[in-house]
């Protein structure tokens, strides 16, 4: 049944104010407690999009990636443009040693939202996992195009750096010496 018209933006509000408690939790870094407040939100509502998401959040903390991983395509079930989760459910694929649905996924969240920082970052790591250096060295120089925060621009000109000099494609005899 279709909702009525500003039936999804009372929708919308209401998920949100249902994770209101537990992501004040997470922000206090207190995981364990936004995960049962998380789970209590997901027994009232189990199409809440929001509380799927932040419970992939606060599996990721707790360590628990596999379930991590399953809140998120969770959420993205429920809420398919869900770019947040799109970009964590990549970083956790990675994370369990699946490049390649890592790559999938940060594939979809770049084209969702081009040149969107996050997305960069995530498909960069995840072609760096998966063995492409060429790859990665592209969405992660495109990454650091984007002025990311201090720490994040540190971490990736660090891993750049560890992949050594960009080279040209094969085949092309750079200048004489």
């Amino acid at each position: 049944m279709p909702l009525p018209e500003g039936g999804r933006e009372t929708s919308d509000h209401a998920h949100w104010d249902a994770v209101e408690e537990a992501t004040e939790l997470l922000h206090a870094e207190r995981f364990h407690e936004s995960l049962v407040e998380l789970r209590s939100v997901l027994r009232q509502d189990p199409t809440n999009p929001y509380a799927y998401h932040f419970l992939g959040v606060a599996l990721f903390e707790t360590g628990e990636l596999d379930a991590a991983r399953d809140a998120y395509r969770a959420c993205l079930r429920l809420a398919p443009e869900h770019l947040g989760a799109r970009i964590a459910l990549a970083h956790v694929l990675r994370g369990l040693g699946d490049s390649v649905g890592a790559i999938k996924e940060g594939t979809l969240a770049l084209a969702q939202a081009p040149g969107d920082a996050d997305a960069l970052h995530a498909l960069g790591l995840a072609h760096l996992a998966d063995g492409d250096r060429i790859a990665a060295r592209r969405y992660l120089t495109e990454f650091l195009d984007a002025r990311p925060e201090f720490e994040a621009q540190v971490e990736v000109k660090a891993i750049l750096e560890s992949l050594g000099p960009a080279r040209g494609p094969v085949g092309v005899v750079g200048p004489k010496s």
